[in-house]
């Protein structure tokens, strides 16, 4: 049972790190955030590579990881912008699209359709995401649909769904071709290495704001950290989907945080929506 809290751990710290950022959102831009994620998160992972087996790496590892990397920037941006524009309730949760996008990849490039369990688990996701904005409903009957459309975070966390399908076929090969552990800390560090001379040429001007306020962001960077390693650690012990139906409880804990912090409203039908989600990741992923 170590992989599911593991798996617990890397949930817990992913919405720690969400409701951390959304703070930090109110005075700092997404880009300096979404940096500070990273930056802040790559010290606390340096400290165990001296007690990693550093693995051989092939030429496919480079190419899949390069790949990766401006993806999972474009990523990152988009999600720091939707929790500053939109309340987490109405965002978070959108990240359960990632397994239906990656069905869709599936079918294109492999030609696998979903078994039942799978299409069950998108109609949960799809009337998870209608709870989401149930209040509409007085409205017609396909007004909670629309209404995400008129949510710029909601679209955003979409797009991010759609990336995030995509780099997660490419994280796999990447610790295929090398090791989970090392994968974490030295994807974490290209990352870093990537975002901060585009952080100090485009926004020199808030890099002061992150010494301002310095324990917010050593928080984040300390929770981000904990929710990489704890994930991978999880991937090494059991099978991805078995952990990331586990991880994707974090859109539970982000709506409450959202709630109990920021006093967002319809708390009911979110948590609802929310948790129909996590139920339909569950169906599609196992």
């Amino acid at each position: 049972m170590l992989w599911f809290y593991l798996a617990l751990a890397s949930a817990i710290g992913l919405s720690i790190t969400d409701t951390l950022s959304k703070v930090a959102l109110k005075e700092s831009g997404s880009f300096v955030v979404a940096w500070v994620r990273w930056v802040f998160a790559a010290p606390f992972l340096l400290l165990i590579l001296p007690f990693i087996e550093i693995p051989v790496l092939d030429s496919t590892f480079w190419i899949v990881t390069l790949v990766a990397i401006p993806l999972e920037i474009a990523a990152i941006l988009l999600y720091m912008q939707a929790i500053k524009v939109s309340p987490l309730s109405l965002t978070i949760p959108f990240l359960a699209l990632t397994p239906v996008f990656l069905i869709v990849t599936s079918f294109l490039f492999l030609g696998e359709l979903p078994d039942l369990s799978g299409l069950a688990g998108i109609m949960l996701i799809a009337f998870g995401a209608y709870m989401l904005n149930l209040k509409s409903r007085r409205e017609g009957l396909f007004a909670p649909f629309k209404a995400i459309a008129r949510e710029r975070g909601s679209l955003m966390m979409i797009g991010v769904a759609m990336i995030y399908s995509i780099t997660a076929n490419l994280g796999k090969i990447a610790l295929q071709h090398s090791s989970p552990l090392f994968f974490a800390v030295i994807y974490t560090l290209l990352i870093s290495a990537t975002m901060t001379p585009f952080v100090f040429m485009l926004r020199r001007d808030e890099i002061s704001k992150v010494g301002r306020r310095p324990v917010l962001f050593i928080m984040i960077g300390v929770a981000f950290g904990l929710m990489i390693l704890s994930h991978f650690a999880a991937i090494a012990l059991i099978e991805v989907p078995y952990m990331i139906s586990v991880k994707r409880s974090s859109m539970i804990f982000s709506v409450l945080s959202g709630f109990f912090l920021f006093k967002e409203s319809d708390i009911k039908d979110r948590l609802a929506g929310a948790m129909l989600m996590l139920a339909g990741i569950v169906l599609i992923l196992l």
